[in-house]
C-alpha cells in the first residue's frame, strides 16, 4: 500500500498552475528524488504535499499509517534562518512539538527522542552550541535531526546539500542513505545533483516540459533522463 499518492494533482499559486495532472505514488521505504530545471515547480510540489499550500486541483492522499502531520520536513534555508540564535538542543527538540498535542511542555519521552536523534546523527557534542556558530554541514545535520523528531516514517528534503562543500555534501548523502536503507525511513528529496540523485534514489520524478515517474533504471533510458543528463554532463549514463 502506498504511503503517499498524488492523484491528478495540479499545483501553483493564486490559481495559476505551474504543474498539472501529476500522478505518482510512494511506498514505504522508497527514496524518490525529484529532479528538473530551476523554476519547474519542484518546491511548490513539495509544499503542496506538506499541506503548506492547497492544490489547485487533484488530491494528495496518505496511507499505510502515515498521517499528514507526521512528515518530517527539511526546507531550503534562508540567510536569516542560518543566523538563528537558538541552541542545537532547542532546535532539535522543537521537532517534537507535533507529538505534544495541546501540552505546552515536553515530556521525558520527547526529550529522550531528541537525545537519541542527536546521537544517531553524531551531533550530541553540539547540543549546547549556538546554531548560528555551526558550519553549513553541521547546521544541516541539526535540521535533519529536527525533521526526524517530527516523523516516524517519512522525510521530505528540499535540496538538503545546497551550499555545502563537497565533503559535507557526501557525508549528508551518506547519512540520508543510511536513514533510508537501514532505518526504513521513506525519503522524498529534491536534488539539483543528478549523479547523487541517481545513486541515492529508488525512483525518479522528473519535472519539466514533460513529466517522468518511474524507477532509476527506467529513467536512465527514458527521453527525459537522456536529455537532462546531457545538459548535466552525462550523469545518467
Amino acid at each position: 500500500m502506498a504511503q503517499l499518492t498524488c492523484q491528478d494533482l495540479s499545483v501553483g499559486y493564486e490559481g495559476k498552475a505551474v504543474l498539472q495532472d501529476l500522478n505518482f505514488s510512494v511506498r514505504s521505504g522508497d527514496c524518490l528524488c525529484i529532479v528538473g530545471e530551476n523554476g519547474a515547480g519542484k518546491s511548490t510540489l513539495m509544499k503542496t504535499i506538506l499541506g503548506l499550500q492547497p492544490p489547485i486541483r487533484g488530491k494528495v492522499l496518505t496511507g499505510n499509517g502515515l498521517r499528514p502531520n507526521e512528515i518530517g520536513y527539511l526546507p531550503q534555508q534562508t540567510q536569516v534562518q542560518k543566523d538563528f540564535p537558538a541552541s542545537v538542543w532547542e532546535i532539535v527538540l522543537s521537532g517534537c512539538q507535533g507529538r505534544c498535542g495541546r501540552r505546552p511542555f515536553y515530556r521525558r519521552a520527547e526529550k529522550q527522542l531528541a537525545e537519541h536523534t542527536l546521537e544517531k546523527l553524531h551531533i550530541s557534542p553540539l547540543a549546547r552550541r549556538c546554531y548560528r556558530e555551526l558550519s553549513g554541514g553541521q547546521q544541516q545535520r541539526v535540521l535533519l535531526a529536527r525533521a526526524l523528531c517530527a516523523t516516524r516514517s517519512m522525510l521530505l528534503l528540499d535540496e538538503p546539500t545546497a551550499g555545502l562543500d563537497p565533503k559535507a555534501t557526501a557525508e549528508l548523502y551518506q547519512l540520508i542513505a543510511r536513514l533510508n536503507h537501514q532505518d526504513g525511513i521513506t525519503v522524498i528529496m529534491i536534488s539539483h545533483d543528478l549523479t547523487a540523485a541517481l545513486d541515492a534514489a529508488s525512483h525518479i520524478l522528473h519535472i519539466g516540459q514533460t513529466v517522468f515517474f518511474g524507477t532509476v533504471d527506467a529513467y536512465r533510458t527514458s527521453p527525459e533522463g537522456r536529455l537532462f543528463a546531457a545538459r548535466k554532463g552525462g550523469a545518467a549514463q
